[in-house]
């Protein structure tokens, strides 16, 4: 028996060519220059019919120019016109927008004659997956977009191209990170188009503000590549805090380029436009000066980069990289690297675990070498800036003050959200009631009969309004003093100080700020919880967030606290009962979170 699988996204795409094939001019057919026969689909040829077909050969680059000719010939044999690109050259594509004029040159022609006015070609563009449909669609349209496609990986990144200098330029815009050692789901990114995704050159923003603290990030790039350039950004808020950065001794020190920058002003990115075309050309080539670690780390550095250049084909500058990471053993970069390397990482097993405190000796030496460099190149014309940040956070992250502080924080927010909801929630209640009366005298002034009355305005209108008098307020308030918090860092500190405790209930304190976050809305707690780097934490934290009360529960917990539990008192002594029975409700959610996060 003769069983052929069929899937139904190919009936379904088989469908859709057969329903558009009619308003179409000209076919226009990809195929894989190195494999045109394995990489052409035969279904085409049952639903394009008698269409002018152009066979489009991509990535001739990579192919053989006397096979890639051989098949050219073939193609016109039979009677398909045929042309070979290679889409990494400029304007390569005008190729087959030339080609498809001359084919339907007389057919145009003929319209014309006929009296018809002048229209846009209408092409179909058929391929099997990564044969550059993408890419023709993207330059054929004028989209700029891209789709990072290296083994095995989907990157969420925004692309877009700029020329200067007649040189043509393609910017990948990768997700914001303060690190790369871990392996949260930003920093995997991060990583992985800088490794994987061959650029040409990297440019690492950082904040003028804060220069020790995004020099993390520099020197880690630094371990990956050597075509980097450190794009210093935010002076003029620099110069506001009377903070001056000494470019070219920072340039001397890191040993790459460095160029300041105020992103809002158009005109200082000029000089980091020539500084990147210069690298791109070779005119400028970076020579980072790495950070040097201990005696025992860079020995088993020295003695698995040997092994790495007899046994692999590892580029030469991504030999100190792999080593560190195979010294650290992290699974995720591990599987990463025998992926995309094709290294046995069974045979350095030996190396693993060199230090049970590997990553933390890793951190210590990057933050050390970052610290120097700012002294030498950081005056602050304000002696005390640095020492202020110093004193707060012994302050916010102390053994003895950081838990009231929090409290505080949070019992003051939790405050000002559910008494200065209240006024607001009153006032759009009464708009919504007066609008509602005015619907009742509307309705009835057009005779629409009761039951369809009662249903729209008592039904759906009146659920609505109430639904946003009640939700609406507390987040209105609740989320902008959130933010606040995390603007102003707080946020982080908390995590901090909360950070051991959770630990003992198998989770992590970046937890503390979800649940905080699950206050104000279960839905925005959940969403939060991408900061959590282990996947396992980050599931624990989405089931568990739902145990804390929302905005849209306290209304509730209040009225059923104020009605049953203090309903037989009066006064004083009903308001302080009500607001335990809602606070033990809080904290039994806390407690059945971290209960079932120790389990």
């Amino acid at each position: 028996m003769l069983i052929q699988w069929f899937p139904g996204h190919m009936a379904k795409a088989k469908r859709e060519i057969a329903d558009k094939i009619k308003l179409i001019d000209i076919v226009v057919e990809l195929v894989d220059a190195r494999a045109p026969y394995s990489s052409k689909n035969p279904l085409f040829n049952s639903v394009v019919n008698n269409k002018p077909r152009l066979i489009v050969m991509t990535k001739e680059d990579l192919a053989d120019d006397k096979l890639t000719q051989k098949w050219l010939d073939f193609y016109k044999s039979k009677g398909y016109y045929a042309i070979s690109v290679n889409l990494k050259q400029f304007n390569e594509y005008k190729k087959i927008i030339l080609v498809c004029k001359e084919i339907l040159k007389d057919k145009m022609a003929r319209e014309a004659k006929k009296g018809l006015k002048p229209r846009a070609m209408r092409a179909m563009v058929l391929g099997i997956p990564n044969v550059g449909k993408s890419t023709i669609f993207n330059s054929l349209t004028g989209m700029h977009q891209h789709t990072g496609n290296w083994p095995g990986k989907t990157v969420a990144n925004a692309t877009g191209d700029f020329s200067y200098n007649g040189t043509n330029f393609l910017l990948v815009d990768i997700p914001g990170t303060y690190s790369i050692l871990s392996t949260s789901e930003e920093e995997e990114i991060a990583r992985d188009y800088i490794c994987f995704g061959k650029p040409d050159c990297t440019i690492i923003v950082v904040d003028a503000t804060c220069l020790e603290r995004n020099l993390n990030l520099v020197f880690q790039v630094m371990e990956i590549t050597n075509n980097v350039i450190l794009c210093v950004n935010l002076l003029d808020e620099a110069k506001k805090k009377k903070i001056k950065i000494d470019l070219d001794k920072l340039s001397s020190e890191l040993g790459i380029p460095v160029v300041g920058t105020t992103a809002r002003k158009k005109k200082t990115l000029t000089n980091l436009i020539k500084t990147l075309e210069k690298v791109c050309d070779g005119n400028i080539k970076p020579n980072p000066k790495k950070v040097r670690y201990s005696k025992d780390i860079e020995k088993s550095i020295s003695e698995i980069s040997n092994i790495l250049e007899v046994e692999t084909s590892l580029p030469k500058q991504l030999y100190r990289w792999v080593s560190l990471k195979l010294l650290d053993g992290e699974p995720k970069i591990l599987n990463s690297i025998q992926e995309n390397f094709s290294i046995d990482i069974n045979k350095f097993d030996a190396f693993k675990k060199l230090n049970e405190n590997f990553k933390d000796v890793i951190v210590s030496s990057i933050m050390d070498k970052a610290e120097k460099i700012c002294k030498k190149v950081c005056t602050f014309e304000n002696e005390n800036y640095s020492s202020r940040d110093r004193k707060i956070d012994k302050i916010l992250t102390s053994k003895y003050l950081g838990f009231p502080i929090m409290i505080l924080f949070l019992g003051l927010i939790f405050w000002l959200t559910i008494v200065g909801a209240n006024y607001p929630s009153q006032i759009l209640f009464s708009l919504f009631e007066w609008i509602q009366e005015k619907l009742f005298l509307f309705v009835n002034w057009i005779g629409i009969p009761d039951w369809i009355s009662n249903m729209l305005i008592l039904g759906i209108y009146q659920t609505l309004t109430w639904v946003i008098s009640v939700m609406l307020p507390p987040m209105a308030i609740f989320f902008p003093l959130f933010t606040i918090l995390e603007d102003l860092g707080y946020l982080p500190r908390i995590a901090f100080n909360m950070d051991g405790f959770f630990k003992k209930c198998c989770c992590t304190g970046k937890q503390m700020i979800t649940m905080c976050m699950g206050f104000g809305c279960n839905a925005a707690g959940c969403v939060g919880c991408r900061i959590i780097n282990s996947p396992r934490e980050r599931l624990i934290a989405i089931i568990t967030n739902n145990f804390v009360p929302c905005n849209g529960r306290f209304p509730f917990l209040i009225a059923v606290a104020t009605i049953f539990i203090a309903g037989t008192m009066n006064g004083i002594g009903a308001t302080f009962i009500s607001t335990l029975a809602v606070i033990f409700v809080i904290l039994l959610g806390i407690f059945l979170t971290l209960l079932i996060s120790k389990i």
